[in-house]
């Protein structure tokens, strides 16, 4: 807002100053030089229609957001791992460090905004809301000071639409059923509603807050309606904003709040000079549009730096991509995955996003006896090496509990 200010500020006194200048050469004339003026040829000024205000795609260096902290993208490309803030301190931290320390892993991907909507650490922010849901888990500063010291490259993880606290806070920013309860899924987590721009302004300003404190990506997480959510449309009250007069199916309507969300977090974050990345079912690329959730893959990918599917084992039926069993052939799924999105990216040219995908470094006991087996080291390195077989070098680990092990081979290339 403050850079808006000063530019709207500085067009009024150049306005100012060209009405004072030609005030005094009109006064200052003779009768001779106004006779000579009078004869001189009529031109017109053009007017532009297009905003003053509008941001630019090369924001100039001058007015871009300098964090405190200085830390580089890796050399040889992102290579992660998840951390919620428990994990992101103390003695659990300093064993993650030391992990990355002596291993290619890289990156560090942490919570700022978790899954039930909970900030976990302290922003500077007078928003309302990001001061009502901030717990104080972790000491930003000496959060991202660790992670310069150490040359941990930072990513902020912002969970977007499912935010119980928000939902529980703002029914009407949420979805209610026929006794104007706010809906939650089997696990008791609630979403907010993708539809409505005050949601939107929420999640931007905590990641612009991140992008403040020296995150050098922001990553979005749950860009989404809920899982099933074309079952239920319907039945639940709630708000289509704009989106309710587009004269669009209700399909076409969840897939355009999507986009467009993401489309207006990258125009507020260009002068932060962040990359920003987007979280999204691996699912979605084969379908190209998950009709249930609004997530369109090429439409994400064409606003977006990095796009991260998740591309788990364990989160395919039976028979998908080829594969009988998928959580017992992560070399396999991974490998034939990858030959789809390789296709959709290429389709986009010079749009194309970074991929990054998700890898699964956890065991989906869930799933049940025949369907999944252990993940350790042998199973996390088979999908490394099915990225590298297709000349995709930056990746992520997922494990929820935030153990990872030193065993993987992380290095496919000869030497």
């Amino acid at each position: 807002m403050k850079l808006k200010k000063y530019l709207v500020m500085g067009m009024i006194g150049l306005s100012a100053a060209i009405l004072l200048s030609t005030s005094v050469f009109a006064e200052g004339n003779s009768d001779e030089e106004t006779e000579q003026v009078s004869e001189r040829e009529t031109t017109f000024l053009e007017v532009s229609v297009e905003p003053i205000l509008s941001i630019p795609n090369d924001f100039p260096r001058q007015f871009r957001y300098e964090s405190l902290v200085n830390i580089d993208y890796p050399e040889d490309g992102v290579k992660g791992i998840f951390l919620t803030a428990g994990s992101a301190r103390g003695q659990k931290m300093d064993e993650l460090t030391e992990l990355l320390n002596s291993t290619p892993l890289n990156s560090m991907v942490i919570d700022v905004k978790d899954d039930d909507g909970t900030i976990v650490m302290d922003l500077d922010s007078d928003h309302e809301y990001v001061q009502e849901f901030t717990r104080g888990h972790l000491n930003a500063e000496e959060l991202m000071q660790h992670l310069e010291e150490h040359n941990i490259y930072p990513i902020a993880r912002i969970v977007v639409f499912k935010d119980t606290r928000l939902a529980k806070a703002r029914p009407d920013l949420s979805f209610t059923d026929e006794n104007g309860e706010v809906w939650s899924n089997r696990v008791g987590a609630s979403f907010v509603n993708p539809y409505e721009k005050e949601v939107w302004e929420h999640n931007v300003e905590v990641a612009k807050q991140a992008a403040a404190l020296g995150f050098r990506d922001i990553q979005f997480d749950y860009v989404r309606f809920p899982e099933g959510f074309a079952t239920m449309d319907e039945q639940l009250n709630y708000s289509r904003g704009e989106y309710g007069e587009s004269g669009s199916d209700n399909v076409q309507q969840r897939v355009d709040a999507v986009t467009d969300f993401i489309a207006y977090a990258r125009e507020e974050l260009k002068p932060y000079n962040v990359d920003l990345s987007v979280d999204i079912f691996g699912y979605a690329a084969l379908v190209r549009e998950e009709p249930n959730i609004g997530q369109s893959f090429t439409r994400i990918s064409e606003n977006v730096d990095v796009i991260s599917s998740m591309i788990y084992p364990s989160h395919w039926g039976r028979g998908n991509l080829g594969i009988a069993v998928p959580d017992l052939e992560p070399y396999n799924l991974v490998y034939n995955y990858m030959e789809v999105e390789n296709e959709v990216l290429a389709a986009l040219g010079e749009d194309a996003p970074t991929t990054r995908p998700w890898l699964q470094a956890f065991t989906a006991a869930y799933l049940g006896a025949g369907n999944y087996m252990v993940y350790g080291d042998h199973e996390v390195s088979e999908q490394i090496r099915a990225l590298h077989d297709h000349g995709v070098e930056e990746y992520l680990l997922w494990n929820s509990a935030n153990n990872y092990s030193e065993g993987v081979t992380f290095d496919f290339n000869p030497e």
